[in-house]
């Protein structure tokens, strides 16, 4: 009964072309929230839930213990050193910075646990066992980085508080963002809030955060990747990614824009100062405004001759800002509180840039994660290098230039074998698959836990509603589409709108098909069987039409999921659940009309088997209440959660006594009970 490995025979009906294969392994990843500040809305309904929805998927799918569901926090980088800072200022931390990321891991992982996202691992980049692996890679990873021609020591200039007599981290600046086009307010040292990179010298009106002085410019050495070599590469990368139908179109767009040429714009009131220094500046090309547009642009062929451009224009007192572009990619910096760098060519006490350690910390959480189940250590390449295997990554759209641009350059510019692998020459690591949500807004607003608009935090929102109600939720909300408005009443309705019951809260709809809907369909069945089956299941061939609608649900289920079309999925499961629940009444109906017994056993038959379906289907995304229903009908959790059957009945859970008594013993399901309940105050 089981069904052969590929785990498609249900979809044997189906052309070749429209089976989806799975890999054998996955790993599947969701981000690194920074360590300093708990977890607000954003982050679980952006990230966290879809990933983990995926994650829990692809177990039932391919076996649990073929995935790696990795994350953990960012222990490094400035945002974590600056808010340490102020809060010591503020004397409201007295411990050290280690104690202080400690504290936001733990309240971290606390409401991860609460929204039941079931990670394989969540340490931090800097804890414990996975801290020392992470250690190690990334000095690995600079070092093969070094050795394979790609990393160059640039004297560069950073931000000096002069009054504060020091050398300022990333978040200890801040000033308006130089990308033409984009109107960040909150631009840091060389990123803006909005994920774009450009040189610190470009910062638009820097400040410093210490002193509220303008900072000087000073040269510093760091180790920068020639990111810009490997255009070539990233084009063709781009050309790929366009070209699949399972990449969301967002991911080849965000690349592409990177892969323009060098270019300054300059207002057009500037153009005369432009023509006094215009052949001084190295060769370029002049492209006037276009009708309506404030500035002419001026094309370089490399960035190093945008960057000499950019020097002279500066000294002429002319204002521009650049254009996205391949820039070398820092990988090390002076900040104290960070990974230790390798000491290369006698270059000390640097450490390394969060960013690009953050790219490669998903490798080392995977090798931590299979120290910790006792694998060997090269085991972390059958998830990150075998062709069997894939790596989803679950990312927000602001950090697709690091993800979509500079990892798959880094992950290119590696060979076989390069990290603790030595002579091996078999398969690279791979590159991954960047599954990218667009912005989820508060309201109609973009909302930050650093801007005017404070959103709930995760916690918060589990005081007004369940986590089925709002995972349900988030991924209906169909974020892989377009920025998504998050509404909860209970934070942004009037205190009018509050107090009157007509107007309906949107976080509900969801949550209502499984309090309503799901619930219904699944006491019809336990109480039907313990009224008139003496709390048995009964077993037997499903009818044509709920065979039929099962494997259609279960095909479309199957290749929604491949893009990972979780809305698609809500909606899919959505029209199956109320099927079955109507397929359940208007069976019973008749059978009660008729009074005729081998009808009653016919439609609940039906209906089990219907409950199994999407009980399934609903595992990954409400867990612990369709556990609840296979707990209640008394399967083994490991046998009830696999695609790894013909999913054409429920005999082929049960034993062979079973099946020859043609009926399953279920556990007695108590008056008025709740599979998916709802939060307590919901029921004033």
């Amino acid at each position: 009964m089981a069904a052969s490995p590929d785990n498609v025979q249900h979809l044997s009906a189906a052309p070749a072309e429209e089976r989806v294969a799975w890999p054998k392994r996955a790993v599947v990843t969701a981000g690194m929230p920074y360590g300093n500040k708990p977890l607000h809305f954003g982050h679980i309904a952006g990230v966290f839930v879809p990933a983990d929805a995926f994650a829990r998927f692809l177990r039932d799918r391919i076996g649990p213990e073929n995935v790696r569901f990795i994350s953990g926090t960012d222990c490094f980088g400035s945002p974590i050193n600056e808010g340490y800072r102020k809060l010591v200022e503020a004397g409201e931390f007295d411990g050290t910075i280690e104690e202080y990321v400690r504290r936001n891991h733990d309240a971290q992982k606390a409401t991860l646990d609460a929204y039941g996202i079931s990670l394989s691992i969540y340490e931090g980049s800097g804890m414990g066992h996975s801290g020392d692996v992470h250690q190690l890679i990334s000095e690995k990873f600079i070092e093969k980085l070094h050795e394979n021609g790609h990393l160059h020591k640039r004297a560069t200039l950073q931000f000096y508080d002069a009054e504060a007599g020091t050398f300022l981290n990333g978040r200890q600046v801040v000033g308006r963002c130089p990308v033409q086009g984009c109107k960040s307010e909150h631009a840091y040292a060389d990123e803006c809030d909005l994920g774009h990179s450009y040189a610190p010298e470009d910062l638009i009106a820097p400040k410093s955060s210490l002193t509220g002085t303008v900072p000087e410019m000073r040269p510093v050495e760091n180790w920068y990747f020639d990111l810009p070599a490997f255009g070539g590469f990233l084009r063709e990368r781009a050309a790929e990614l366009e070209a699949d139908p399972n990449v969301r179109p967002i991911v080849p767009q965000a690349v592409k824009e990177f892969l323009a040429p060098p270019v300054v714009y300059i207002k057009n009131d500037a153009r005369e100062a432009y023509e006094a220094v215009a052949a001084d500046l190295p060769a370029h090309e002049l492209r006037e405004p276009e009708k309506g547009k404030q500035s002419f642009e001026i094309e370089f062929k490399t960035i190093d001759d945008r960057d000499a451009a950019r020097d002279v224009l500066g000294q002429a007192g002319i204002r521009f800002r650049t254009g996205k572009a391949l820039v070398p990619f820092r990988i090390t910096g002076n900040i104290e509180w960070g990974v230790a760098a390798p000491v290369i060519d006698g270059v000390e006490g640097l450490t390394v840039w969060c960013w690009p350690e953050s790219l490669w910390a998903p490798m080392s959480f995977t090798m931590a994660v299979n120290d910790q189940m006792g694998l060997p250590r090269g085991s972390w390449r059958d998830w990150w290098c075998s062709e069997d295997a894939e790596v989803y990554q679950f990312i927000g759209q602001d950090n697709l230039y690091f993800y979509g641009v500079a990892q798959p350059a880094l992950i290119e510019a590696l060979r076989p074998g390069d990290i603790l692998a030595p002579g091996v020459t078999d398969n690279p690591i791979r590159q991954t698959r960047l599954v990218a949500n667009h912005h989820i807004l508060f309201g109609d607003k973009k909302a930050s836990s650093s801007g005017s608009l404070k959103p709930p935090t995760a916690d918060e929102l589990l005081d007004y509603y369940t986590v089925e109600q709002l995972r349900a939720h988030f991924l209906a909300l169909g974020l892989d589409q377009k920025s998504v408005g998050f509404k909860p009443k209970p934070f942004l309705a009037t205190p009018e709108e509050l107090a009157d019951p007509r107007v309906a809260d949107p976080v509900l709809k969801e949550g209502a098909l499984l309090t309503n809907v799901f619930n219904r369909l699944a006491r019809s069945c336990f109480y039907e069987a313990q009224k008139n089956f003496e709390g048995y299941l009964p077993l037997g061939r499903p009818t044509e039409a709920a065979l039929a609608r099962a494997n259609e649900t279960l095909a479309a289920y199957d290749r929604l999921m491949l893009k990972v079309e979780l809305h698609s999925v809500m909606s899919l499961m959505d029209e199956f659940i109320r099927f079955a629940n109507k397929h359940w009444s208007d069976g019973i109906r008749a059978a009660e009309l008729e009074d005729d017994d081998e009808l009653r056993r016919q439609v609940l038959v039906d209906s089990f088997y219907l409950l199994r379906v999407a009980t399934l289907l609903m595992h990954p995304i409400v867990p612990a209440g369709t556990e609840k229903i296979c707990d209640y009908l008394s399967f083994e959790f490991d046998d009830f959660f696999s695609w790894n059957y013909d999913l054409e009945n429920v005999d082929e859970l049960c034993s062979a006594g079973e099946i020859d008594e043609r009926r399953h013993r279920i556990r007695e399901l108590p008056p008025r009970f709740d599979f998916f309940e709802k939060h307590p105050s919901q029921y004033k």
